[in-house]
């Protein structure tokens, strides 16, 4: 496609159907793709400052632990020796090497305030699905709907959308909580996803979309 801008491309999309509205579902869980010291501390070859999308996915946090839905986390990190646990992955990108176990570096970003019973998925690849139970335990809970923030959109955060589409899940992609080392990776990215995979919307739709999950309270009787 010769060059054009991104009203142009949202136009000519639209015009052939794509970009659709999917929804919210009723059951939502949240997942925070690999928002890990390796990946927002920017002095690591992984990382990035990822600073504002660390603050809009605490927003989001907040929100989803006062309705009381599913959250969960994923890192990636390798065990084995000579990284043979992260296949021929390790011959694409040098920073892989920075990703073992039990280093600083694979620790969640302190900032996030991990709660004990919010799970942590570890994974060796892109997608918070391949090779891990995380649809299993999805499916125990019978969610429908996947709120996504993490990095990176051109990455992990995509992978992860894109499968829980193929696996009959209603994505949903926050914009100001997902981020990369490239804006127009992540921009282009986060057009792909909203015309073909998943709906991309703003944290304030979320926000009050989880207020309208929160349990009532029990009123007090006299």
């Amino acid at each position: 496609m010769s060059a054009q801008s991104e009203q142009e491309m949202a136009a000519f999309f639209a015009q052939r159907g794509f970009g659709l509205r999917i929804g919210f579902g009723e059951r939502p869980a949240l997942v925070v793709i690999d928002f890990m010291n390796a990946f927002t501390d920017p002095t690591l070859p992984l990382g990035a400052n990822l600073d504002r999308e660390i603050e809009a996915t605490v927003r989001v946090l907040t929100a989803a632990r006062e309705a009381a839905i599913p959250i969960f986390y994923t890192v990636v990190y390798y065990e084995e020796r000579d990284l043979q646990d992260a296949g021929v992955w390790a011959l694409k990108q040098k920073g892989i090497v920075t990703l073992r176990a039990g280093t600083p570096a694979v620790e969640l970003d302190a900032r996030l305030g991990r709660r004990p019973d919010e799970a942590v998925i570890l994974k060796k690849y892109a997608s918070a699905f391949f090779g891990t139970d995380f649809i299993s335990r999805l499916n125990a809970r019978r969610v429908d709907t996947l709120l996504i923030t993490g990095c990176t959109t051109s990455g992990c955060v995509r992978a992860t959308a894109v499968d829980a589409l193929q696996l009959g899940l209603r994505p949903v992609v926050i914009r100001e909580a997902v981020g990369d080392r490239a804006e127009p990776a992540h921009r282009q990215s986060l057009f792909d996803l909203e015309q073909k995979y998943a709906d991309v919307v703003s944290v304030e739709e979320v926000l009050a979309y989880l207020a309208t999950r929160r349990q009532p309270q029990a009123v007090a009787q006299a």
